[in-house]
C-alpha cells in the first residue's frame, strides 16, 4: 500500500507552479509497540476524557478545544473554525529565496519529507524546477502549514525528486554559547592529537546505513519470544560503564594497539570501501600519526 501523503498543494517558483505532495521519509510500522492491559481481566484499556470538576466521563461530541483567556476562563474554538484558518502557505510552497545548503547549521534541521508531483500534468514543471536547482547547487527556502503550524522549510534536489526538510525557528534553538560558553580551551600536546588522528584514520569507512540495527528493539523481541514460549526472560549482563580517563596518553596508546590487533581479525572490506577509506585520509595527517605511533611504541618499550 502506498504511503498516505502528509500534505498536498502547489510548489511555486516565481510564476511557475505545479501540484505536489509530501510523503514522510520514515516508516514506523515495524516498531515494537505495547498496549496497556488490565492485569485483572486481560482486557485492553481505553483512554477517556473525564470532567476535571465532576469526574464524569465526557462524550466525544462534548469535547471541544479551549483557549485560556483568564483564570479558569476559556474561549471555546470549534474544529471547523480552526480548519477555516487559511494562509498562502496552507496550500502553496512558494520558494522565497535560495541559499547554500552548507550555510544552514545542522541544529536547525527538523523533519524530512519526499516531494513528488501529484499528477501527470505537473511532472514537466516539477522536473524543470528540480533540474534548475540541481544545476545551481542551491536549496530553496519556503514556508508550509503542516499539522496546523506554519514551518520554515528547506527544499533541495534528492534522487529523482525533491527533499523538503522542516526547519526549527531561531527562537526555539538554544545557542551554542548557552551550552559551550563555560568550556575552556586547554593546551593540548600535539602528540596526543596525532595518536587520536591515527585511530580515526584506521576507523574510516564508507557510510552504509543498511548496517544500522536497533539492538534495544532486538533485545525486546528476544524477551517477547521467550515469554511466548513460556521461558524465563534472557538474562543480559549489563555492559560495563566507562570511567573517566586518568592517563590520556596511555589510553590512546592502548587504543592504538587494540586497533592494530583488531584490524588483523576483521573481515576484508570491499574494494570500494577500501578505496573510500584510504582515499579520504590526508597524507600529511597519516604521516604525522604514524610518527606519533612509532614514538608511542618506543616509549612503551623504553
Amino acid at each position: 500500500m502506498a504511503p498516505r501523503p502528509a500534505w498536498k498543494g502547489y510548489l511555486k517558483l516565481s510564476l511557475v507552479s505545479c501540484a505536489v505532495e509530501l510523503t514522510g521519509t520514515t516508516d514506523h510500522s515495524e516498531k515494537v509497540s505495547f498496549r496497556i492491559i488490565n492485569r485483572k481481566t486481560g482486557n485492553t484499556v481505553k483512554r477517556q476524557y473525564v470532567d476535571g470538576v465532576t469526574g464524569k466521563p465526557v462524550e466525544d461530541d462534548d469535547e471541544v478545544k479551549g483557549y485560556e483567556i483568564g483564570d479558569n476562563e476559556y474561549l471555546l474554538v470549534e474544529e471547523e473554525e480552526i480548519d477555516a484558518v487559511q494562509i498562502e502557505s496552507s496550500h502553496t510552497l512558494s520558494i522565497e529565496h535560495f541559499v547554500d545548503r552548507a550555510d544552514i547549521p545542522q541544529i536547525y534541521f527538523d523533519t524530512p519529507y519526499y516531494v513528488t508531483p501529484s499528477d501527470d500534468v505537473s511532472e514537466e514543471a516539477f522536473a524543470v524546477i528540480r533540474e534548475a536547482m540541481a544545476r545551481q547547487k542551491k536549496a530553496g527556502i519556503a514556508r508550509i502549514v503542516l499539522y496546523r503550524r506554519e514551518r520554515p522549510v528547506m527544499i533541495e534536489p534528492f534522487d529523482k525528486g525533491l527533499l523538503l526538510t522542516t526547519l526549527r525557528y531561531d527562537k526555539t534553538v538554544r545557542k551554542p554559547d548557552e551550552v559551550f560558553g563555560d568550556l575552556g580551551k586547554p593546551k593540548i600536546d600535539s602528540e596526543l592529537i596525532d595518536l587520536a588522528t591515527h585511530i580515526i584514520d584506521k576507523k574510516q569507512a564508507a557510510f552504509d546505513p543498511s548496517g544500522f540495527e536497533d539492538r534495544y528493539e532486538s533485545a525486546l523481541l528476544e524477551l517477547i519470544r521467550a515469554k511466548q514460549k513460556g521461558k524465563k526472560p534472557p538474562v543480559v549482563q549489563a555492559a560495563e560503564r566507562p570511567a573517566n580517563v586518568v592517563n590520556l596518553f596511555d589510553a590512546l596508546k592502548k587504543s592504538l594497539a587494540g586497533d592494530d590487533d583488531a584490524g588483523d581479525d576483521e573481515p576484508a572490506a570491499s574494494p570500494g570501501k577500501k578505496a573510500a577509506a584510504s582515499g579520504s585520509a590526508p597524507a600529511k595527517s597519516a604521516s604525522r600519526a604514524k610518527s606519533a605511533a612509532k614514538s608511542a611504541r618506543a616509549k612503551k618499550s623504553a
